[in-house]
């Protein structure tokens, strides 16, 4: 690999990781390439970019971005998710290659800036994704209006139930 090509995948690396809320790093030591192919489709369903790349290159594109803190911690086998809509979607679908082939590992990472280590990847994983929380907060806020609407329907009910038992009364008097 010449330095044009160098230069290249370095420019195309910052570039995305610049655009990129999460990235994770992963050891695929051992993977064939039809496990290679699938974890790429699983991650690609999710908006994810994963990519084997030496470690010096890595270094190099991930200065000036977000995800510099990554640097010091490349070492042997690496290749680097990156998520960029939703990062609990990235770190579930790299949870979840994980449980299904004991080849893959997950080494650390990096949300908008703060770096994580392995656990809290697979703790980040376990978080609902942005749709999930999005219909839960949805449903609160419908809830308000909903139980204000049902509260007076109730009274009006009741003051109905009230009127008809009087008028039921004096027709029975």
């Amino acid at each position: 690999m010449n330095r044009q090509e160098k230069a290249q995948i370095i420019e195309n690396l910052k570039e995305r990781a610049s655009k990129a809320s999460i990235a994770v790093v992963t050891d695929f030591k051992g993977l064939s390439v039809e496990e290679m192919d699938s974890l790429r489709d699983k991650l690609f369903e999710v908006d994810v970019d994963y990519q084997v790349v030496k470690n010096t290159l890595a270094r190099l594109a991930l200065e000036g971005t977000d995800h510099e803190n990554l640097s010091e911690h490349f070492k042997e086998n690496c290749a680097i998710a990156l998520g960029y809509d939703d990062p609990v979607a990235c770190a579930k679908a790299l949870a979840d290659y994980q449980k299904t082939s004991k080849k893959f590992a997950l080494k650390f990472g990096s949300l908008e800036g703060k770096f994580l280590d392995e656990t809290a990847v697979k703790e980040l994983a376990k978080m609902p994704s942005k749709p999930e929380l999005l219909s839960s907060m949805l449903g609160t806020m419908q809830a308000v209006p909903r139980n204000f609407v049902c509260l007076f329907a109730n009274v009006q009910r009741k003051l109905l139930w009230a009127l008809t038992a009087i008028k039921d009364q004096q027709e029975a008097a």
